[in-house]
């Protein structure tokens, strides 16, 4: 058994992986499942922190407190620096991320009955698009924090590559393969030769012919549909009474995972009782205002996550809003959601148009796309990338699990078999 251990800290979802013996397998971290949403709550009423599914049930249940999603979001960005105020108290956001990832390597250790003092990490292929220094700060940080929790070796894969490594794991012959990665934050591409001859090589890099990455994932597909469907019924796009725009900074915050809290400061809550006063229409105004003053915005946020996820499965969607006042029913259609993410879709397009260029790669010498991560269940993206690899099978992976999976074998590879100590 290795004691090196494989983390997928995701935007949305992390998991923890190991290899035990010779094959890849996800430890259960919460209710018996090996994935744990990626969210802290606060509770002030009972002075405790929960984690995952039970900080989510907590929030949702009316306890006074603070809620945290999104949390790899804030690496890479001038607020890793910053701080949050949980109970009258400041939190740096650095210290934050660290209580969920000693949370993660706690629970993973608990479940495989060892320490471990090693792991590979996932990280996307750019934590920051178009900033070389600000990506390798937030690797940097995310290092920093994976060691104060007691990870003394901490070594990093992209994780699309981690996601060909758990593909590769069940084939029986040569593929090119294209990995198709689309998480909470990111998504990420790599152009891959795998096959049982190359899967026990330890270097693998004349195997990758290229990777590609957009800063662009799903809770940027949950922002524009919010922002289209659900923060008009919110005042979104209506006016003040002197024609000028109400100010749209209230909406791009709430449909903002890691912005929600912004829209709960005195000065928002100041600032939204003039614009109520001045609005041409205050009772949209109003039902904004009594969302923020019941602090509701996270709840809003999952609604409309559980209408994009739904979407895929169906053609329209009724959410039922009980907690606006009033409350409203709003009928979601997905021709209305691809509307709403085409400017994103069209920026993943043409990443791996680009990608497949300076791998000097025909579309028709691509032999599997490969998709993992949660977002990549979105069948407008789907049916787009089938478009660019038409003769191309389509493989769809664990969505939730590969890339864990990729990095517990990347991590036996990386810090050898040798058992770490025991609990």
């Amino acid at each position: 058994m290795s004691h090196a251990c494989g983390v997928d800290f995701g935007t949305s979802n992390s998991t923890v992986g190991l290899v035990t013996p010779d094959r890849p397998t996800l430890l259960v971290l919460e209710d018996g499942k090996p994935t744990l949403p990626s969210v802290v709550f606060f509770n002030a009423d009972d002075d405790a922190v929960t984690y995952g599914r039970a900080a989510l049930a907590d929030y949702l249940a009316g306890y006074e407190g603070r809620l945290m999603r999104s949390l790899k979001s804030l690496l890479g960005t001038s607020l890793i620096d910053g701080q949050t105020e949980v109970g009258g108290r400041a939190l740096p956001f650095r210290m934050l991320l660290s209580h969920f990832i000693g949370e993660v390597k706690r629970r993973g250790e608990r479940a495989a009955g060892q320490r471990f003092d090693a792991a590979v990490f996932g990280r996307p292929v750019f934590f920051i698009d178009d900033s070389a220094a600000a990506d390798q700060l937030a690797e940097d940080t995310l290092a920093e924090i994976a060691r104060s929790v007691g990870f003394k070796d901490v070594a990093f894969q992209y994780e699309p590559i981690a996601a060909a490594f758990d593909y590769e794991s069940r084939i029986g012959g040569e593929e090119l393969v294209l990995i198709v990665d689309i998480g909470g934050g990111t998504s990420d591409f790599s152009l891959v030769r795998l096959g049982p001859g190359r899967s026990g090589r330890v270097e693998r890099r004349d195997d990758i012919l290229a990777t590609g990455g957009v800063h662009i994932g799903g809770t940027d597909f949950d922002k524009y549909l919010s922002l289209a469907s659900v923060m008009p019924l919110l005042g979104y796009g209506s006016r003040m009474s002197n024609d000028s725009e109400i100010p749209s900074s209230y909406y791009f915050n709430l449909a903002t995972w890691h912005t929600i809290n912004q829209a709960y400061t005195k000065k928002t809550w100041t600032q939204l009782a003039d614009v109520v006063r001045d609005a041409a229409e205050p009772a949209k105004l109003l039902r904004l205002q009594r969302l923020i003053e019941e602090r509701a915005g996270h709840w809003l946020a999952m609604q409309v996550e559980e209408g994009k996820i739904a979407l895929s499965a169906a053609p329209t969607v009724t959410l039922a809003l009980e907690r606006l006042s009033p409350p409203a029913s709003l009928r979601l259609e997905r021709e209305g959601f691809n509307a709403a993410i085409g400017h994103l879709l069209g920026s993943i397009d043409a990443t791996v148009v680009r990608m497949l260029a300076d791998a000097q790669v025909a579309p028709d010498q691509v032999d599997t796309v490969f998709f993992t991560g949660g977002s990549s269940g979105v069948l407008a993206l789907r049916e787009r990338i089938g478009k660019l690899l038409p003769a191309a099978r389509k493989v769809e992976g664990d969505l939730f699990g590969s890339i864990g999976s990729g990095l517990a074998i990347d991590a036996a590879r990386k810090f050898g078999p040798a058992a770490g100590p025991g609990l």
